[in-house]
C-alpha cells in the first residue's frame, strides 16, 4: 500500500506525496508549487521520481518545472490536455496504467471540470483532482453537467472503502450547501458537525471514502435528492 501525505499549499490546495517503501518511489500528484512539496519530501528522506497531474489549472501544475529541475521526475498527464502540461513526458487516456512501486492505479478519464480531466485510480486511494470533493464537485470551466454525472458514477463504482485524495479544502462550505438539499439526512448532519470541529482547530477533512459521500454528496445522491424532491412537491401540492 501507498503511505500518502498532504501538503497544504496557497489558500486551500492539497498536494499528495504517494511513497512505496519498498521501491523508494515517491509520486507528486497535482504539485500547486514546488518548495514545500519538496520540503515534505526531503524531511521524510524520500525522493520524488515522478509527478501526476490531474489536469492543466495552475495550482496543479505549477510546481511542476521545479520540481523536474530538483528531482528529474518525469510527469504524467491527460492526453487531451498534453499541450498544457510542463514538461509532461507521457499523455494518458482512460485505462492505461500508471505505476508508483509496486502500486498499480488506472487512468479514469473525467471531463467536466476541465476537458480532459483524468484521475488516477489505485487500491484503495483515489487521486481524483478537482472532479470529486467532499460533498461536492468541481465547477464546470470546460464541461458539461452530464460530464460531470457520468464521471462521479466512475468513482462511486470503485469500492466504497476507497479514499478519496481531492485537489481543495472546500468541505466545509460544501456541507453547508449540502445541508440546504437535504437537510433530513442524519449522516449529513452528523459529518457537517463534525467537520465544523476539525476546521475549528485546524485539521483537514480530506481524505474521506467514497462510502461517506455515498451517504452525504448531493451530487452523486442525485436519484435520492430527486425523489426528496418529487415528496417535497407532492407533500406542498397536498397542503396547498
Amino acid at each position: 500500500m501507498l503511505d500518502i501525505v498532504g501538503v497544504s499549499v496557497l489558500h486551500d490546495n492539497y498536494v499528495w506525496l504517494a511513497h512505496d517503501a519498498a521501491s523508494g518511489e515517491t509520486a507528486v500528484i497535482d504539485p500547486a508549487v514546488a518548495g514545500p512539496v519538496l520540503e515534505a519530501a526531503t524531511s521524510r528522506g524520500w525522493k520524488i521520481t515522478q509527478i501526476l497531474n490531474t489536469h492543466w489549472h495552475p495550482d496543479h501544475v505549477g510546481g511542476n518545472a521545479d520540481i523536474v529541475a530538483a528531482t528529474g521526475a518525469k510527469v504524467t498527464g491527460p492526453q487531451a490536455e498534453a499541450a498544457k502540461i510542463p514538461h509532461i513526458s507521457r499523455a494518458v487516456v482512460e485505462g492505461d496504467l500508471v505505476q508508483i512501486g509496486s502500486n498499480i492505479g488506472r487512468v479514469i478519464d473525467c471531463p467536466a471540470h476541465t476537458a480532459g480531466h483524468n484521475a488516477y485510480a489505485f487500491e484503495g486511494a483515489l487521486f481524483c483532482g478537482d472532479t470529486l470533493f467532499a460533498m461536492g464537485c468541481g465547477r464546470l470551466f470546460e464541461g458539461t453537467a452530464e460530464q460531470m454525472h457520468a464521471a462521479l458514477a466512475k468513482f462511486m463504482a470503485l469500492p466504497p472503502r476507497t479514499l478519496v485524495y481531492c485537489a481543495h479544502e472546500y468541505t466545509q462550505s460544501n456541507a453547508r450547501f449540502a445541508l440546504t438539499v437535504e437537510p433530513e439526512n442524519d449522516a449529513l448532519v452528523r459529518r457537517a458537525e463534525a467537520v465544523d470541529r476539525l476546521r475549528e482547530r485546524g485539521d483537514p477533512t480530506v481524505p474521506f471514502s467514497l462510502a461517506m459521500e455515498a451517504a452525504t454528496n448531493p451530487f452523486v445522491r442525485a436519484g435520492s435528492v430527486a425523489e426528496l424532491a418529487r415528496r417535497r412537491a407532492a407533500k406542498d401540492a397536498f397542503m396547498g
